[in-house]
Formats: C-alpha cells, sequence, structure tokens
C-alpha cells in the first residue's frame, strides 16, 4: 500500500554539544516501533485466525484484521513549543506493514518534556478524500456519519452464548450521533497518548505496545453479545471505546 508521510517543523536553533574528545550529533534520526500483545502474550499476524484470546467478558475471540492510524507525532520542550511530524501511518498489523518506521526530517537533540501521537485524526486532519492512499485501502467514514476517516479497525470472531462463532466488528471513529441527519452531533474520540520525557543526544527509537486485551476491559467490560457489529453509528459505542482506548498504548523502552 501506498503511504505518504509529510513532515514539517517550526524553524528553531540547533546546538550542537561538545566534549572533551568527542561532538554529540545536533539532530537525530527517530523511529518508532509498535508491537503488540495480548496481557502480555506477543500478538503477530501469524496468531491471526485462531480463537484463543479471552476477553474480560468471557468471551473466547480471534483476530482476523488489525489496523490503525497514528498521526501527530509530537515532541514537546519545556518552554512550552512543540515540533509536530505532520502527517499520518496506517499500521496494518494484518499485512505485517508499516510496523515500524523513521522521521524523514531530523529531529533537534536535547530534552524533551513530553513525546506523544494522535490514535486517529484530529478534526483539522479528519477530512473526507482528502487522503489518496488512506482512499485506495477503503478506510473513509460514510459521509452519513460525518465523513473522515477511521481511526481502527479490529476484526474476527467470537464464540458466542450459543456457542456458535460470530463474526465482530470492532471499528473507532469519530463519535457521532445521526438520529437526526440534518444536526449530526459529533464528540472528539481521537487520543492523544503521552509517552514520556525523554533525553535525545543520537539516533533514538521509540519501542511502543498496544494491548489489544485494553479495548474490551477498561473502564468498559466489553459484552460481545452485544456489541459485536454495527458500532460505527453506535454513539455510546464509540465513546466507550475512546475510554478504553486511554490505556492501551504504552512505551517498552527508548534504545539508540
Amino acid at each position: 500500500m501506498k503511504k505518504l508521510i509529510a513532515v514539517s517543523f517550526a524553524i528553531i536553533t540547533l546546538m550542537a554539544c561538545q566534549s572533551d574528545d568527542q561532538t554529540i550529533k545536533s539532530e537525530a534520526t527517530i523511529r518508532f516501533n509498535f508491537s503488540h500483545n495480548w496481557d502480555g502474550t506477543i500478538v503477530t499476524n501469524t496468531d491471526f485466525n485462531n480463537t484463543q484470546y479471552t476477553n474480560a467478558h468471557g468471551e473466547t475471540l480471534s483476530i482476523e484484521k488489525l489496523r490503525y492510524l497514528i498521526s501527530k507525532l509530537t515532541f514537546h520542550q519545556s518552554n512550552g513549543e512543540k515540533l509536530v511530524l505532520e502527517g499520518y501511518i496506517l499500521v496494518d498489523v494484518t499485512n505485517g506493514t508499516h510496523l515500524s518506521f523513521s522521521s524523514k526530517t531530523l529531529v533537534p537533540t536535547g530534552n524533551y518534556t513530553n513525546v506523544s501521537f494522535l490514535f486517529g485524526f484530529d478534526n483539522e486532519d479528519n477530512i473526507s478524500g482528502a487522503y489518496t492512499d488512506l482512499n485506495s485501502a477503503s478506510w473513509n467514514v460514510p459521509e452519513t456519519l460525518g465523513g473522515g476517516y477511521h481511526y481502527m479497525q479490529l476484526e474476527g470472531k467470537y464464540i458466542n452464548t450459543l456457542n456458535e462463532q460470530t463474526g465482530y466488528a470492532y471499528h473507532a471513529i469519530r463519535a457521532a450521533d445521526n438520529s437526526d441527519p440534518d444536526n449530526i452531533i459529533f464528540q472528539d474520540t481521537f487520543i492523544e497518548v503521552n509517552l514520556g520525557s525523554v533525553i535525545i543526544s543520537n539516533d533514538t527509537s521509540f519501542n511502543i505496545e498496544m494491548n489489544i486485551a485494553e479495548w474490551f476491559k477498561n473502564p468498559n467490560t466489553w459484552d460481545l453479545n452485544i456489541l459485536y457489529n454495527s458500532l460505527m453509528p453506535n454513539f455510546n459505542a464509540q465513546v466507550m471505546m475512546f475510554e478504553n482506548g486511554q490505556d492501551v498504548f504504552s512505551l517498552e523502552s527508548v534504545s539508540p
């Protein structure tokens, strides 16, 4: 799948630091690596299509598709300024693509009070039809729900109360109440993920984990027998996904 990442920075002053016998880099390449687990058990696409996971409500389920959107990778400075890597990346676990990527523009070395990113798009970027690669990936949201793009598609099968395999589609978008088509009510459901402070002195990798099980358990225990399909037009379900998504991502490590 063709991917576009556009990167832009505000003009800043770079300072080179020197020790007695070594010059520290003034700019660094930043790499982001995404891995996935189910409450500590590693999950890759080789584990898909097997009914082997149990959610907090007790349903046994499989994963057949998982892809999600990351945008606005941001480096926060102590003076309040932000260095934003404008653009987005569609992490596709199903096809094993874009699980790792590097910034195309070097990041100034130094101390940062926080590094963050968005799960999904904010309203400024969530514009219908704006991104050719996302359009071709069938990532669009219907105009009846306000348009824009998905934040995540998580799909598979679960064992229902009749002991039958049933498909589920856990799709996250901006919450939209379209009960009155002439007056759609929206609620922001993109998530800002904060990784904490970091000192960047050389090329650096951020190793980030998604605990897939968290989507189903905290603070809302997810009952797949009720909430298994047609979740995109379900305003309350989208708000619940937003609430459950607050603890999904964590920083495993920062490495050279």
